[in-house]
């Protein structure tokens, strides 16, 4: 960060009587984890904050410490909408634009009078914020939090607190698949030790991550890899999908489907998948690749996504069945780069 916007960020703070603090539509690890670090953080300073999530966090995740005091939009929307509103200061993490935050918090977070910071890691920033700490060369939001919070505006590591450091920890675990894709920066192994250090315990927040899935997430995952996957060999290619009927039929709730996508990059010789459920309104797709190819592109070439190289996501409005036709003609576009 530079000086200047260190110097605002740290002005911004001080002046500010109310903050709220948002993040983006299906809130993932690091979505949570970085909103609710920053929540533990401005409320152990005696700041009036709320946390704001578009829809409810998974259900593996309703341990985490502050996030049974987030206000979830989809369930009190009035008053997620008027915290931002009337917030002094608005931290937006973990997303590059508005329109992630859904079709209607959108206009909310555009128009609020309240002065901006972003905390984010993805690529081309489209909000107009007053303080931007966004860069790709790190594992996730969370991991930017640590530094924002404790780096650049030199707050004392005193005052990370161990629920700031959990919350942290997942970010930085989820967003990188426990360390197995990006992930490769010496500064997040130093910033790792440091949480560790705090007092997180690494193997009981796996368990409570890895290891607290329902029934029904397993049957549903089980009826994906038997019954809805496809192994395109010549492209270097699988999709899974899931359709409303199968979500129905295993008890869908928010977040089961969580890490489904990954599963099709596993298999030999597969550098490129998606993953396609079908939300009745959208079709939620979520683009995992290995090595150089860009999902990222990928994603906002033909679906208006986006997100990283190596993992990105998009909503298409239409059939399941268009979607998936759509991804598959478009993969005669890349006979050059998947083999």
């Amino acid at each position: 960060m530079k000086k200047e916007d260190i110097d605002k960020a740290k002005s911004l703070i001080e002046k500010a009587q109310k903050i709220a603090v948002v993040s983006h539509f299906n809130p993932d690890g690091d979505a949570i984890g970085s909103t609710l670090a920053l929540y533990n953080f401005m409320e152990n300073e005696g700041k009036t904050i709320n946390a704001v999530f578009p829809t409810r966090q998974p259900e593996f995740l309703d341990w985490m410490p502050g996030v049974e005091d987030a206000i979830i939009e989809t369930e009190r929307p009035a008053e997620a909408k008027a915290v931002i509103e009337e917030a002094d200061l608005i931290f937006v993490v973990d997303m590059n634009a508005a329109h992630r935050a859904g079709k209607s918090l959108e206009p909310t977070i555009k128009n609020a009078k309240g002065r901006k910071i972003l905390i984010d890691h993805h690529v081309s920033p489209e909000l107009d914020c007053d303080v931007m700490y966004s860069s790709i060369e790190t594992t996730s939001a969370s991991e930017l939090v640590y530094h924002f919070l404790y780096d650049h505006l030199n707050y004392g590591e005193d005052k990370l607190s161990l629920a700031i450091a959990q919350c942290l920890y997942i970010g930085i675990i989820t967003d990188t698949g426990s360390l197995t894709y990006s992930c490769n920066y010496p500064e997040t192994y130093a910033v790792i030790e440091k949480l560790i250090r705090r007092g997180v315990d690494g193997e009981d927040l796996h368990r409570k991550v890895y290891d607290n899935y329902s029934e029904n997430r397993m049957r549903l995952l089980g009826l994906l890899l038997s019954q809805r996957m496809k192994v395109i060999s010549e492209r270097s290619t699988s999709y899974t999908w899931l359709t409303d009927a199968d979500l129905k039929a295993n008890n869908y709730k928010q977040g089961d489907t969580e890490g489904f996508v990954n599963y099709g990059l596993s298999i030999k010789g597969v550098i490129f998948t998606a993953f396609f459920s079908d939300r009745i309104d959208y079709i939620h797709i979520s683009f995992r690749s290995k090595g150089l190819f860009d999902v990222n592109l990928f994603a906002r070439k033909y679906f208006n996504g986006g997100g990283h190289r190596n993992a990105s996501a998009a909503n298409y409005y239409g059939s399941l069945e268009n979607a998936i036709a759509l991804f598959e003609n478009a993969l005669s576009d890349y006979e050059g780069e998947l083999y």
